[in-house]
């Protein structure tokens, strides 16, 4: 399966879902997976998918059974939310899981963060959501590199490029 079949799959599992701003959602998974392009079509199509099994009927043995490459299913599993995990907790755990499983955490944070997404939620969204995506930040990007977190905040949220910065002035992000 290649990139613009994933996206197919991704458009028609996520068809008629919308997110808390009102957005399609499918152009969230596509915004992931453009920052996921300098890092191959692994990760491109890990982005189109992060979002599926947890947010639609499909599981990873669809996912595979529909010639997903079994290491793409493995990425969308490994950031795919658990039931009553904390989200801290799933965030740590991903650190564990790889570059890859990383960049892909990142890259969907960085989207979720987003001013433009943020600044059509209630004020008390908004705090609470920017909160809780930094904490995640504070575990992430430690857990990366410095210029391939850069490469994907570049592309799906610049306005994260000065707490980037900050971050490796500070000595913590590597």
């Amino acid at each position: 399966m290649n990139v613009a079949e994933v996206d197919a799959l991704a458009a028609a599992a996520h068809a008629g879902q919308f997110d808390k701003i009102g957005v399609p959602y499918i152009e969230h998974v596509r915004a992931v997976a453009a920052g996921l392009a300098p890092f191959g079509d692994h990760l491109v199509m890990a982005g189109l998918l992060h979002d599926i099994i947890e947010d639609t009927d499909w599981t990873a043995e669809q996912l595979r059974g529909a010639g997903v490459p079994d290491y793409v299913v493995a990425l969308v599993e490994a950031v795919t939310n658990e039931r009553g995990v904390p989200y801290e907790e799933k965030v740590a755990r991903i650190t564990g899981c790889g570059r890859d499983a990383v960049l892909l955490k990142v890259a969907d944070n960085a989207h979720n963060s987003h001013p433009d997404r943020a600044v059509k939620l209630s004020e008390e969204q908004r705090t609470r959501l920017a909160a809780k995506y930094r904490a995640a930040r504070d575990i992430l990007w430690p857990a990366a590199e410095g210029r391939d977190i850069e490469a994907i905040v570049r592309i799906v949220n610049p306005s994260l490029l000065d707490e980037l910065r900050e971050r490796q002035n500070s000595g913590s992000t590597t």
